[in-house]
């Protein structure tokens, strides 16, 4: 998990993104302010994870721009941890919030596995 907590940190001072998580799983939250269901696109894929949030502004009538701070466009390709799910993530956007839930693989129990011999190696 260290290599997508170091993504985040790498991510332009302005994008805002915590990152939870339970013994079930993780949840990514990422500020988008003016972004939409439809101007943001998340795909998991590959170990990957790649957030693409686009903000619609518009200029009122009689102004235009003599500072533009604000970025209009996130474009982030993050690591998944190793134990996430991706086929089983879930994004849902909420007044400028974007929430990936990634859920965890679920750890296959360990088998034992029996070893056979003879009798003949118990004498050896």
């Amino acid at each position: 998990m260290s290599a997508l907590r170091d993504a985040l940190r790498d991510l332009p001072d302005a994008v805002f993104a915590d990152l939870l998580e339970s013994d079930d799983g993780y949840v990514l939250v990422v500020d988008v302010p003016g972004a939409s269901a439809e101007t943001t696109e998340v795909l998991a894929e590959d170990g990957r994870l790649v957030v693409e949030a686009r903000r619609e502004k518009a200029v009122p009538d009689g102004f235009r721009y003599v500072s533009e701070d604000r970025p209009l466009f996130l474009d982030a390709d993050l690591p998944l941890p190793p134990d996430a799910d991706e086929t089983g993530a879930d994004a849902e956007l909420d007044r400028g919030v974007l929430e990936v839930t990634i859920p965890k693989r679920a750890d296959d129990a360990a088998q034992t596995i029996p070893v056979e011999g003879t009798a003949d190696e118990t004498d050896a």
